[in-house]
């Protein structure tokens, strides 16, 4: 079964197939935190440790029907992973790597919340904790879990590598291997202004 996929005024809308193959993950990291706060979201992103809840699949499971063309993407510096979300609500979309080679999205739990079927349904549970060293207080990190789900999410990526199929990548033009909004760069000045917030 498809795993559906909104953003909250719904204007873009989706699905996942084959949600059986996806990793749930939680992220703890700075930057993660400082996308959330870029889209003034944070208090409806980041858990009460300011983590996200993250869901790695690859760009060829994830379809979009409608909304497309207000796609928009921002990254922290002019070598930060492509940090994909709504210009319409600003709702997160997911996060992908600069390179359509390397063929990797971590969607964001927030535009994939449904009661039928629920995240736990599609997804299971969360397998890995990562970069709690960020975290707000105390979170408990997975090492072992961590290994096991990064090996097979590594698997995966060099598949579509070798396959061709890194290039279905809906964030991306196949032809050019450019992605298909221009990233939004910060200033120096916003960067400070999200990333030193305690």
């Amino acid at each position: 079964m498809n795993h559906p996929l909104q953003c909250r005024c719904g204007t873009i809308k989706g699905y996942v197939v084959r949600p059986g193959m996806a990793t749930r993950a939680a992220c703890y990291c700075k930057d993660c935190q400082a996308f959330a706060l870029f889209l003034e979201h944070a208090d409806t992103i980041l858990d009460e440790h300011g983590g996200t809840g993250i869901v790695a699949t690859l760009p060829s499971q994830v379809h979009f029907s409608q909304g497309f063309e207000v796609l928009t993407c921002m990254s922290l510096s002019d070598h930060g992973m492509l940090r994909w979300y709504a210009g319409c609500c600003k709702t997160p979309i997911g996060n992908t790597p600069r390179d359509l080679k390397t063929s990797y999205v971590g969607l964001i739990e927030g535009c994939l919340k449904s009661d039928s079927p629920s995240l736990h349904e599609s997804f299971g549970s969360v397998r890995m904790v990562i970069n709690t060293k960020s975290a707000r207080g105390r979170v408990k990190s997975t090492p072992v879990r961590n290994l096991v789900a990064m090996v097979g999410l590594m698997k995966a990526v060099i598949g579509a590598r070798l396959s061709g199929t890194y290039k279905r990548n809906p964030f991306f033009e196949p032809a050019t291997g450019a992605p298909i909004a221009r990233p939004r760069e910060l200033s120096k000045s916003e960067r400070e202004r999200i990333t030193n917030v305690p």
